[in-house]
């Protein structure tokens, strides 16, 4: 017998289960369907377990690094239990999932568990995970579904080749890896193993790390990682991965053109991701995809059939959890008939969690220069913030880029201590139209981290006032 909801969400990642949530106080009656990962990879082999294991890492630097500078005198050896710290990650992910059911639960929307494949325009049929298998009908469909990992050209996961996923749920370390991708994964992963005693070697296709990061920031990061002991290749491609010997051999060859063999116990692949389009019978539905091979879909979140929409990695906007949360509530609302924002995809704040961290929104500098903008940069290094100096990480810089002609800012680039932390007043500015002069009035306490933002405003102004 065949089940009717007003909206049935298809994974339930950060954009669907939000989504879910969203319909549900809008009135509506929901339900998601989820195969895997309940919270979706963010909550369960992404964003959440790393960020632990990150944590553990930056506690590892302080005592093999960082003991004079805080006074640490250690009577005997101090180890660090990668095991412990592995556990640690699966008991905090494993949390928030359950969260997600309890959730689920109190804003009463109906859990599928198993896979969903569409009939039609308007049914699913899902696979349970217990075996049996149920048809839902709906009037509204949410797409969810999220993205997998791209690989090299000519490779495939193995024991030895693995990525993200293998990785995180992976309770040893190898003595050395290769990671090939310098972008948010790689360098966060290289920040954990590095700290861990991992041999690391980074190898990015593109001219410099972090290279969708303004190029200050993309210089600074990689200044810090080689000051770690950690291996920084740019400008060089991976010609082959082979796995026939003792150890992983990786052919890279460099701008120079001159090749060279890399060998490591793993190699970490972190090149990007597709959007997953395939294996749940999208073609039933009729719903268009880009030339890339995401889902179209409109401001709204809307695709060319009218009542199914589409959100997150699967739409390739912006492959971040908060992008995704942002286009579920966009696309509850609108199919609610309810008021709603359309997003400025551009000005979406992204973070990244190496260490230093770097948070950024908005239009590089060179990008800004390309559009044609009266670019003006106003850059305040934590060096000369108090703060900063007292945590013992005066590392980075606050950089902000204006439109002179209007004042109003277009982009930030930060890269330091908790950074991540710093956006959110900018990007406000940013949503609302207020010009520098108006943002440099904001009064912040001291001694903080965002009085770093604070000076680079009053730069933009034309007063910078401690440096």
């Amino acid at each position: 017998m065949e089940d009717r909801f007003d909206v049935v969400v298809l994974g339930a990642g950060p954009g669907g289960y939000v989504a879910a949530i969203r319909a549900a106080q809008l009135g509506k009656r929901v339900a998601v369907v989820e195969e895997k990962y309940w919270g979706g990879v963010c909550l369960n082999v992404g964003c959440i377990p790393t960020k632990a294991l990150l944590r553990n890492a930056e506690l590892a630097h302080l005592f093999t690094h960082e003991q004079k500078t805080y006074g640490i005198k250690v009577d005997g050896q101090v180890s660090f239990d990668y095991g412990e710290a592995f556990s640690r990650s699966r008991t905090v992910a494993d949390g928030r999932v359950k969260g997600v059911h309890f959730l689920m639960k109190k804003n009463g929307i109906t859990e599928f568990d198993g896979r969903g494949t569409f009939l039609d325009a308007n049914t699913l049929q899902v696979a349970k995970s217990d075996g049996t298998t149920a048809t839902i009908g709906f009037e509204n469909c949410i797409i969810a579904t999220g993205a997998t990992p791209r690989l090299l050209p000519g490779t495939s996961r193995s024991e030895r080749v693995v990525t993200y996923e293998e990785q995180i749920l992976a309770d040893s370390l190898p003595r050395s890896i290769v990671i090939a991708g310098a972008g948010a994964i790689g360098i966060e992963f290289a920040y954990v193993l590095h700290n861990y005693g991992v041999k690391v070697t980074i190898v990015e296709f593109l001219d410099r790390v972090a290279p969708l990061e303004d190029a200050d920031v993309s210089k600074e990061l990689a200044k810090q990682y080689r000051k770690l002991g950690i291996d920084v290749m740019t400008s060089t491609r991976v010609e082959s991965i082979d796995e026939s010997g003792e150890q992983v051999r990786v052919t890279v060859t460099g701008k120079d053109g001159k090749q060279q063999v890399l060998e490591a116990d793993k190699v970490l692949q972190a090149i990007g991701f597709a959007p997953n389009v395939s294996g749940f019978g999208l073609e039933a539905t009729g719903v268009a995809l880009t030339e890339r091979g995401a889902i179209e879909v409109d401001g709204r979140c809307r695709t060319n059939v009218p009542h199914i929409y589409a959100i997150g990695d699967v739409t390739a906007k912006l492959m971040l959890a908060h992008t995704a949360e942002a286009m579920g509530v966009v696309a509850a609302e609108t199919l609610a008939d309810a008021e709603t924002m359309e997003l400025d995809y551009p000005m979406i704040p992204r973070a990244t969690y190496s260490q230093p961290q770097i948070a950024s929104f908005g239009w590089t500098e060179a990008q800004a220069k390309e559009k044609g903008f009266d670019v003006k940069v106003a850059k305040f290094p934590f060096q000369a913030n108090g703060k900063a100096h007292g945590l013992g990480d005066t590392v980075g810089f606050v950089k902000i880029i204006s439109d002179d002609t209007h004042g109003e800012i277009i982009g930030a680039h930060l890269i330091g201590p908790d950074v991540t932390e710093l956006l959110p007043e900018l990007t406000l500015a940013q949503q609302w139209d207020l010009t520098v002069h108006e943002v440099a009035r904001n009064v912040h306490a001291h001694p903080t981290l965002g009085e770093a933002v604070k000076e680079a405003v009053h730069g933009l102004a034309g007063h910078m006032i401690n440096f």
